[in-house]
């Protein structure tokens, strides 16, 4: 069958689906299919037992190497996945040591070399643009200019780059497959959907394997599974790309021929183990297993279950406990085997590890590592008591805390699986029962800083997993509640990281619980921002007053600026400066981020008071604020703010500096800040009378606010845009765009100062409605300015008639 699959390999995916019970071989059969592939095709393999390889940026990586070692070229595929690891990182810089594969990708290395000492941001038109120099081969270099797909990556969510990177990737394969085929080899799927819902249909797990598989067009896929797959429940099409391969019991004449190859060649033996085996070739070669290490015969054996038992009575005692040992771990190296092995005083010597690794359930992976085959794990776990189970998960965890200290030292290895360490202290920190909440947050804020998001995705996932194991075998446990609180803070984190803010909000509901730890105030951080983004902007002012009041921990000092901006939006300009003056206080010493941040709220609160000369003061020390810091987002938002600065004050200059702030913005891919951008663009053009440039600008800005979700962002381009309807003399459209951006902002539940500024424009402008008035008379008495309130209104009058003129 795969020979014929092989054969008949043509411009649509194709998948041979193994399908058999746990231990009947399906691993070993793979690594004999693949053994049988001739060179003139590549191959690739992907172990879904490895729980980092179920992440698909951490699964692509690895294929990605497996077939750029054989040839295939990856230059949109690379550019595109650091685009994706730089949108999700992007307080990190991209270089040789930090980004994944680089020291692999002929593109990335060029580019992170001649970019040496300069700010390369992650984005495609950044890292096209930098391919001219770096890629010397014309053909190749104009092949990455003319994608169309890279081209579009930057306007992407991170949903949608998520999967722009799955599509270049199966592309760069068929495009390879012309000089030669290729084939993907992927065991353990069971590891990727455990429990399958009723229909067929699984939780959303594996669609992106479902997704790459369906766009693997002119190579083959063998796929290894307990049960058939069922993706026809999705997708009819599916039946006419999968065939199965139903892989059964071998035969008796088979089983005896084995056995007697092994030699053991006594008849009686031979028919007990045969039976006993049911035909599942794993129980045969552990009696082989068990029979070559022991000259004494071994009992006979009349159920599978004995024929593990019967091995692990004749193996030595000290190999015994060991393998018992090493069966909590996930997977082992000869580093973790001796960190277990002095753990308990166990030998911890070569020959030991050279002895256990030589069974033929010790299943080999790259690089020197091994896992259990599932079937002895399950065996093996039976013999450990709760208490030795948990201290082994201890060992384990200290080990991987260990690994990742030096990771961060920088003496292990970079890329996808710098982060994979603190996962696996989680995981085992969690069955341990020794990592508070507070350290599985701590070790995901590592995680984000050494790698990648799709860490800490995994580390939700285990977490999940363990919650529901726990749930299944034992009564209700209180320390569960805060590692089920802690996944939700770190789900919903990322959720909103990808502007999910609905899935966020059901992660975090509103408690009136205390907030006094840090997995708690995080949790309730998250949930606000999430309300936010919805339009509730009232009941997030409530949580993160709730939060600053209640928490003492390093979370307060974010609630308190988050309090603080958004009281200001809702225009109570002296408290939110009071407050913010109050959180700078209680920041650590020295450069920090978060006191750029906050001398940038107080710049925006008094450009909206109109009081631009304060606000040109702070915003400067924002900039050197954010520079001692390295902050270069913070740095490259001055930009963005200075260009809507100068245009109220230097229009001229201020559409010099938003081209600036626009590249920059673009390079980022920071959406919202690019609608910012071009609404300061649109205005400084407004006020020089060049309309048809305006309004150009003000279609570049509601594209880019409309993508990012921004809704109040847009409603204020739209107030300026009607001034611009004004002065082009078209009063109808004027009114109609100034109640609409009133309506959004009473909607969005911020700017009351903004409603009252709309509704003196309308009266000035002879535009006066009773919609617009009802709206200010509700706003009015919300708005508490800074000093004297009639200063306030004489600047408003100022700003205000250098875009409309008052009808007499």
């Amino acid at each position: 069958m795969y020979d014929e699959e092989l054969a008949g390999v043509a411009e649509g995916p194709r998948i041979l689906n193994l399908v058999g019970v746990g231990g009947i071989g399906k691993s070993r059969l793979l690594q004999q299919l693949r053994a049988r592939t001739p060179d003139t095709c590549r191959t690739a393999r992907l172990d879904l037992q490895l729980p980092t390889l179920r992440q698909q940026e951490d699964a692509l990586a690895v294929l990605r190497t497996e077939y750029g070692s054989q040839g295939v070229k990856f230059d949109r595929f690379d550019i595109a996945y650091a685009v994706l690891w730089q949108r999700v990182h992007p307080q990190l810089q991209m270089d040789r040591r930090n980004t994944p594969f680089a020291e692999e990708s002929e593109v990335l290395s060029k580019i992170l070399d001649d970019a040496m000492g300069l700010p390369v941001f992650g984005t495609a038109a950044g890292l096209v643009r930098l391919t001219k120099r770096s890629i010397s081969n014309r053909q190749r270099r104009q092949r990455i200019e003319a994608d169309q797909t890279l081209r579009e990556l930057d306007s992407l969510s991170n949903a949608e780059l998520g999967h722009a990177v799955t599509y270049l990737f199966a592309e760069e394969l068929r495009e390879s497959a012309a000089d030669r085929p290729y084939v993907l080899f992927v065991d353990a799927y069971e590891a990727m959907v455990p429990t399958p819902l009723p229909g067929g249909r699984s939780f959303a797990s594996d669609a992106w394997v479902r997704d790459l598989l369906g766009q693997l067009h002119g190579g083959l896929t063998v796929l290894a599974s307990r049960e058939p797959l069922p993706w026809a429940a999705y997708d009819r099409e599916w039946e006419r790309v999968i065939r199965r391969a139903p892989l059964g019991g071998l035969p008796m004449d088979a089983r005896l021929a084995l056995l007697a190859e092994a030699g053991i060649v006594e008849i009686p033996r031979q028919r007990s183990i045969a039976e006993a085996s049911a035909g599942v070739p794993f129980y045969l070669h552990l009696a082989v297993d068990t029979d070559v290490q022991n000259s004494e015969p071994v009992e006979d054996a009349g159920t599978s279950e004995e024929i593990v038992q019967r091995f692990l009575q004749h193996v030595a005692p000290d190999e015994v406990r060991i393998l018992e040992l090493l069966s909590v771990a996930r997977t082992f190296d000869l580093e973790v085997f001796r960190a277990v092995g002095r753990a308990f005083d166990l030998p911890a010597n070569l020959l030991t590890w050279e002895s256990l690794t030589a069974y033929s359930f010790a299943y080999p992976l790259s690089q020197g590592w091994y896992r259990l085959h599932q079937l002895m794990i399950a065996a093996l776990q039976r013999h450990l008591s709760g208490a030795v189970n948990r201290h082994v998960h201890a060992v384990l965890r200290r080990h991987w805390e260990r690994v990742a200290d030096q990771v961060d030292a920088g003496t292990e290895s970079s890329g996808v699986t710098r982060s994979s360490p603190l996962r696996e202290a989680v995981h085992h920190g969690v069955h341990a029962g020794d990592l508070a909440p507070e350290q599985i947050l701590g070790h995901a804020d590592r995680a984000l800083g050494m790698s990648s998001r799709q860490a800490v995705d995994g580390m939700v996932e285990d977490l999940r997993d363990h919650l529901a194991r726990s749930a299944r075998t034992g009564p209700a446990d209180s320390a569960l509640d805060g590692i089920r609180d802690a996944a939700d803070c770190l789900d919903a984190e990322s959720r909103l990281e990808l502007g999910d803010a609905a899935r966020a909000m059901a992660l975090t509901p509103v408690r009136d619980g205390p907030v006094r730890s840090l997995v708690s105030a995080r949790l309730a951080l998250a949930g606000a921002n999430a309300r936010r983004i919805a339009g509730e902007s009232s009941l997030a002012a409530q949580i993160f007053e709730r939060v600053w009041d209640g928490h003492e921990g390093e979370a307060r000092a974010f609630a308190g600026f988050c309090l603080a901006d958004i009281r200001m939006w809702q225009g109570d300009f002296a408290a939110a400066f009071a407050l913010a003056e109050q959180v700078e206080g209680i920041c650590a010493p020295g450069p920090g981020v978060i006191r750029g941040d906050l001398k940038r709220l107080m710049h925006l609160g008094h450009r909206f008071l109109m009081d631009f000369g304060r606000a040109e003061t702070l915003l400067g020390q924002a900039e050197a604020e954010y520079r001692a810091a390295g902050a270069a987002i913070g740095l490259a938002n001055v930009r963005t703010n200075r260009a809507e600065l100068l245009a109220f004050t230097d229009p001229e200059a201020a559409v010099a500096e938003a081209g600036a702030a626009l590249a920059i913005q673009r390079e980022l891919g920071a959406q919202h800040e690019i609608g910012k951008v071009y609404t300061a663009m649109a205005v400084a053009q407004t006020r020089l009378g060049r309309l048809d440039r305006a309004e150009q600008a003000f279609l570049n800005a509601n594209a880019a606010l409309d993508l990012a979700g921004y809704r109040s962002g847009r409603a204020r381009a739209d107030m300026f845009r009607a001034f611009m309807y004004l002065r082009r003399g078209e009063p109808a459209r004027t009114g109609d765009l100034l109640v609409h951006a009133a309506r959004e902002f009473e909607a969005c539940q911020v700017y009351p100062s903004l409603i009252v500024a709309i509704h003196r424009a309308a009266e000035r402008a002879g535009l006066g409605d009773p919609e617009l008035t009802t709206m200010a008379d509700r706003a009015r008495p919300v708005v508490r300015p800074l000093g004297d309130p009639a200063a306030a209104q004489r600047r408003m009058e100022d700003v205000l008639s250098m875009f409309v003129e008052v009808t007499r």
